[in-house]
């Protein structure tokens, strides 16, 4: 047989072995991820609330970590009704909605191209012979040839995602994408094959500054990216940010509360080996604001998020994972910065420093903050609200990840 075909054969075997998908280091790794979300549009006009009817939804993501062949992981965790998936493809990018002649594969879900999602649910593709270097571009097509009902959908993608009337997920050519979205819909991940007998796998979980919100749209410069490239695909780097995510209360806009997500977005990545947590900001700073997205809005003690971090650590010890602790950053002069929360921010990052609860530690505060006054983000990583990175400052955040941590 050529070296091709038994490669295939063994990530096809690999496939159909029992938890070879999560923590064996055997199996499949995450090499990209965007946590699920419930759809809105109070932040203007998007294709979540409506859903999808007779299109083809085109999604580009930014691998890490690469391999011989690739699955994508489908989620449905918001839908009101199941979904069904009619077809979708995997390719290598070209340029925007355009993808590489010849690396064109249809994703099947145990054999058959068509996949139904149940309510509430998740489905994972089966293994997709495309070899994929790491730190390149992936784009993913989904065909939905009836109606959805409302998207699960990721909302601050950073990114721009395309869709078509009709059946063209086999398309090569851009032509037939002529709407954008900055959203990223009921794609959840992209595993890669991974035959290293250790996990590979380091999941940057947090907010918007996880997120990415401040770095150039499609240019794939969040810290998690830009720590990515430091590690040069050797270790799969997948972001379970989301934009105004809190640890401890809800919001129906921005997310379930860490300390519920955590098992699925951070815990249940295939391959997980480390977690790098920053998260606590928006706990602070919301109790300034009263509209709809940040309520309820509870004041919050240090001692109550420092609480909140030590649930969030027994998970991933429970879960045999590495837990990184990221200290919280300046936020003088941000819209919802107050001398009060300042004062839980310097207690909460004390803490987070000094208690040793942790595995491991990053200062992004020190690593970040201008010397002329350090309660501030510096100048030149301020994205211009005083609170989140611009590119300069993702690049920052990742090169203060000392590497023989994770």
């Amino acid at each position: 047989m050529r070296k091709s075909a038994v490669l295939l054969v063994a990530v096809l075997g690999i496939a159909l072995v029992p938890g070879t998908a999560a923590g064996s280091g055997l199996g499949w790794g995450a090499t990209w991820a965007a946590s699920p979300q419930a759809p809105t549009d109070v932040f203007g006009p998007s294709w979540g609330p409506g859903g999808f009817d007779n299109h083809s939804v085109r999604q580009v993501v930014r691998i890490s970590e690469g391999g011989a062949a690739v699955r994508i992981r489908l989620s449905n965790a918001y839908g009101t009704s199941p979904l069904v998936v009619t077809g979708a493809t995997v390719a290598r990018t070209e340029v925007g909605a355009a993808v590489r002649p010849g690396t064109v594969r249809h994703v099947t879900f145990g054999g058959g191209r068509t996949v139904t999602v149940p309510v509430g649910g998740e489905v994972v593709g089966d293994p997709a012979p495309l070899p994929v270097p790491p730190l390149s571009r992936v784009t993913v097509t989904l065909y939905l040839a009836g109606a959805t009902g409302p998207a699960t959908s990721h909302a601050f993608a950073g990114a721009t995602s395309w869709r078509a009337s009709g059946d063209h997920r086999a398309d090569v050519v851009p032509d037939a994408f002529t709407e954008t979205s900055s959203s990223w819909f009921y794609l959840a991940g992209v595993e890669v094959v991974d035959f290293t007998p250790r996990r590979e796998v380091v999941v940057a979980f947090g907010d918007s500054i996880t997120d990415g919100s401040g770095s150039t749209v499609d240019a794939d410069n969040r810290y998690p990216d830009e720590l990515a490239e430091r590690l040069g695909g050797r270790l799969g780097v997948v972001n379970a940010g989301i934009g105004g995510n809190r640890v401890l209360n809800d919001s129906s806009c921005f997310g379930e509360k860490a300390l519920s997500r955590f098992e699925r977005d951070a815990l249940g990545q295939s391959d997980v080996r480390t977690v790098l947590l920053l998260e606590g900001i928006n706990d602070i700073g919301f109790p300034r604001f009263t509209f709809e997205c940040t309520t309820p809005n509870p004041e919050v003690t240090a001692a109550q998020l420092i609480a909140g971090y030590r649930e969030l650590i027994g998970k991933a010890r429970a879960g045999g994972v590495r837990i990184v602790g990221g200290t919280l950053l300046p936020f003088k002069g941000a819209e919802y910065y107050s001398d009060a929360g300042e004062a839980v921010r310097d207690e909460v990052n004390a803490w987070i420093r000094t208690s040793g609860e942790f595995d491991a530690v990053v200062d992004f505060d020190r690593a970040l903050a201008d010397p002329a006054d350090q309660d501030a983000l510096l100048p030149a990583y301020d994205s211009g609200d005083r609170l989140h990175p611009n590119d300069a400052g993702y690049r920052a955040m990742a090169e203060a990840v000392d590497l023989s941590v994770l």
